[in-house]
């Protein structure tokens, strides 16, 4: 039987994910804090795990598995109407590009540092933009199915992007750097500094 070792990074990694996944949740239940709840983790938590899971398996699933136990959360407590279901209409685009995002991480940020962080966030602004709000403008009564309605679309999303651009740079800072900083003073968290223990 293999030797199984226990994985440190493994382990923190996960809990920055989860802890920071479940703020989603308990951020609205508190009054003076509604208003931090409407600046979204989303991104943060799909480029962290994309930079720092070398597996691509954990990469996506943590973070995947994290959002979709909030949005199930969320759709019981915070946001529950009835006949709503677990997930709300067009969720499948909103999960499609949390995916581009995980993927963003891992092919912007190959090494972590102010500048691919950065680039990341804008990049995962813009695919959040453009694909979620592809899925609000698509077979729409609404909105016209031209050019011209998808562009009506994505000026009247800008608001709430710019909301998801600071979430995605506070909530990453926090997430980034105080990683950074536990790896400074628990070298076991780098990547490879144990070779016996499991690929993070």
């Amino acid at each position: 039987m293999a030797d199984i070792k226990f994985n440190p990074r493994t382990l923190t990694l996960v809990l920055f994910i989860v802890i920071i996944g479940l703020s989603r949740v308990l951020l609205p239940l508190f009054g003076d804090l509604v208003a931090v709840a409407n600046y979204s983790a989303v991104g943060a938590l799909a480029i962290f795990g994309g930079a720092y899971f070398n597996n691509n398996l954990k990469s996506f699933s943590f973070p995947i598995f994290t959002l979709l136990f909030s949005d199930v959360l969320l759709s019981l407590t915070v946001y529950k109407t009835e006949g709503s279901g677990f997930l709300y209409e067009g969720w499948y685009w909103v999960y499609g590009a949390f995916a581009l995002m995980v993927l963003t991480g891992k092919l912007i940020m190959k090494k972590v540092n102010v500048l691919s962080f950065l680039a990341a966030t804008l990049a995962t602004v813009m695919i959040h933009w453009i694909v979620t709000d592809f899925g609000i403008w698509f077979g729409s009564s609404f909105y016209p199915q031209t050019f011209a309605g998808f562009w009506t679309v994505l000026v009247a999303a800008i608001p709430f992007e710019f909301r998801f651009l600071y979430g995605t740079l506070g909530y990453g800072i926090v997430m980034f750097g105080l990683f950074e900083l536990l790896k400074v003073k628990f070298p076991i968290l780098n990547y490879n500094a144990d070779q016996r223990a499991i690929t993070a």
